[in-house]
């Protein structure tokens, strides 16, 4: 996630300093960027450049700011607002696909303040359709219907999902029984359903949730073993609340590919790892991508494992866990859009 944290008074600005101090060490935010004032300036910038914007300023003027610019909730970016005194983090827009109530939890833990969700799943303990989706980074076909299915849930309806019988879902259910929040499902199992889709529906409503396309990208230094690599692909994972098993790919560059480590956990995992060539390394830009100079000297690329992550994952893909370090091993995590 990347996150724009915006302030209007000095006070609000020396919470913001601290903020990104905090979030900096977190390798599931990309990356966060500081503002001050001038928010008519900023605000219609800032909310199609970034995931997520926190606002440290009075709602009033937040509200006023964005209400131009809100157009759709698969769109619009996560808006959390915070007091000048930091006493509460208030989730304002995207709660649940943009992810604003998740950062309202984590921000309110990291500097003490006391959260504010008002979404009617969370409040009631239900688990919403579009939470399962943002989760699970899974696709939503009809976005329209997310209203019906999560009212039916609040009522204590019973949803049904169709999945393919020839696929592993492991990592939904395991999901789905781990989650504190209650949700009544069926699962039924279907050739006619894509393997990479879960049907969902109830009486004549329909929606399909697709699986996006998650890389793990992988760095390692020569002749590290199969369980160290591990060991540092699960630490990400668990980090972003996502089974190993929700991984479609292993990625590195070509000059990994006789790594025996790298395919031995292709092979116990049962993923499959692709090794992009350098010159396409050397071609691939991105202002997120962390630039190492020792591989730049020793290579002529920028880096290994997030260009891998984001090349493989495909064309307008994201980073979701940034370049980490495990004892000679790097990791870097990267979603299809």
């Amino acid at each position: 996630m990347k996150i724009a944290i915006i302030s209007v008074s000095k006070k609000g600005q020396k919470v913001a300093l601290d903020l990104k101090d905090k979030l900096d060490g977190d390798s599931t935010i990309i990356k966060t960027d500081l503002y001050h004032k001038n928010v008519k300036k900023y605000f219609p910038i800032l909310f199609y450049e970034y995931d997520a914007i926190v606002a440290i300023m009075a709602s009033g003027i937040l509200i006023r700011s964005i209400a131009p610019l809100v157009e759709s909730k698969l769109t619009d970016p996560a808006i959390v607002n915070i007091d000048d005194n930091a006493n509460f983090v208030i989730s304002t827009l995207s709660g649940h696909l943009g992810g604003a109530n998740d950062l309202t939890n984590k921000i309110s833990k990291l500097i003490g303040a006391t959260p504010v969700i008002t979404t009617s799943t969370d409040v009631n303990e239900r688990l919403g359709i579009d939470v399962i989706a943002k989760d699970l980074y899974l696709s939503i076909d009809r976005p329209k219907e997310i209203l019906y299915f999560n009212k039916a849930i609040l009522e204590g309806r019973e949803i049904s999902f169709t999945v393919n019988p020839n696929k592993d879902f492991g990592y939904l259910f395991d999901y789905l029984n781990e989650k504190t929040h209650k949700i009544d499902v069926s699962i039924y199992y279907s050739s006619k359903v894509d393997e990479n889709k879960i049907l969902v529906s109830l009486d004549e409503h329909e929606m399909t949730l697709t699986e996006k396309k998650i890389v793990a990208g992988i760095g390692c230094r020569r002749g590290k073993e199969c369980g160290e690599i591990y060991k540092g692909l699960k630490k990400s994972m668990t980090d972003l609340n996502l089974p190993i098993s929700r991984v479609n790919m292993l990625s590195s560059a070509e000059i990994k590919k006789d790594e025996q480590g790298i395919l031995k956990l292709s092979r116990e995992l049962e993923i499959p790892v692709s090794f992009v060539d350098l010159e396409k390394l050397k071609l691939f830009e991105s202002k997120d991508v962390a630039k190492s100079e020792f591989v730049k000297s020793k290579f002529g690329i920028n880096g290994v494992c997030e260009p891998s992550a984001l090349i493989m994952a495909g064309f307008d893909s994201k980073l979701i866990y940034k370049k980490t370090s495990y004892d000679g091993v790097t990791i870097a995590i990267a979603v299809s859009c």
